[in-house]
């Protein structure tokens, strides 16, 4: 297949179209921005990664929505709870996070998400480290972190 038609090219334009018709619920006026919009952040994309990139899993990308969508709910939810109770709920403190994704997309992606993820904020990334800041330090964040980087691992085909 040529560089213009690769496989990894045609998937990640498949997902930044899907991506961007459950932003939009498929109103077609929103096309005048986002095929600008999707251009420019494939272009972006490559520069960052490279011509030759990190492959990807459509498997892993299939699941990951339906994982990344469910999370973003079930953590607003549980903020707003926190937030909104009688005597908030909330410890808030700083945690460093081990990384053992190997390829700098999916590090990347994992510290974006988690600072997409309701209660949780990617302050700097390392090499192969995160210092996040939590809404709740009580809870149990290292074994969620855990599920979302074989999330994203499963991605990029680094399983764990």
């Amino acid at each position: 297949m040529s560089r213009v038609f690769s496989r990894q090219r045609v998937l990640l334009v498949t997902a930044a179209v899907g991506l961007w018709l459950l932003l939009t619920d498929g109103d077609p006026a929103s096309w005048l921005v986002g095929v600008p919009v999707i251009a420019l952040a494939l272009a972006y994309g490559e520069r960052v990664a490279g011509p030759a990139g990190t492959p990807l899993s459509l498997v892993g990308i299939l699941l990951f929505i339906p994982f990344f969508l469910r999370e973003s709910l079930l953590g607003g939810i549980d903020v707003a709870r926190r937030v909104l109770a009688y005597r908030p709920r909330v410890q808030p403190g700083f945690a460093r996070y081990p990384l053992s994704l190997r390829s700098a997309p999916a590090r990347v992606l994992f510290a974006n998400t988690v600072s997409l993820l309701p209660g949780t904020l990617t302050v700097e990334m390392r090499d192969q480290e995160i210092e996040l800041h939590a809404l709740d330090m009580r809870g149990d964040y290292y074994t969620e972190l855990a599920r979302l980087e074989r999330a994203v691992g499963r991605v990029f085909g680094e399983v764990h």
